[in-house]
């Protein structure tokens, strides 16, 4: 089942379209639509690797959109985990530099080294 939420201000990629992270639970990933074409979108890979943990894998992302609203996927995959009570295995750099530079408790309680 994907749903879709806003994440952050509105028109952070493209000026008047808001950012919208769809989380499909079936396929364990994140998705962005850049700039609101269908082909071009960022998407972060997870599985779980255990009952009660995930593993934030990967991020792939158009090499024109880097660090362009990609933070929003990892900031709904961490409020994911927090929503969901689990734990994180950051396999993906991107997601550790997030955490890094955003050392929110409720994310850095629920990481595992």
């Amino acid at each position: 089942m994907a749903h879709s939420t806003a994440a952050g201000p509105p028109g952070a990629l493209e000026q008047g379209c808001p950012i919208r992270v769809e989380h499909d639970r079936r396929r364990r990933q994140f998705t962005v639509r850049l700039n609101g074409r269908c082909h071009d979108r960022a998407v972060l890979l997870y599985e779980y690797v255990g009952k009660r943990t995930v593993d934030l894998q990967h991020t792939e992302v158009p090499d024109a959109y880097r660090e362009r609203g990609i933070k929003h996927l990892a900031k709904a995959a961490l409020d994911f985990v927090v929503e969901e009570d689990l734990k994180a295995h950051l396999t993906c750099w991107y997601i550790q530099k997030y955490v890094k530079e955003n050392p929110l408790p409720q994310y850095l309680e629920r990481v595992q080294p």
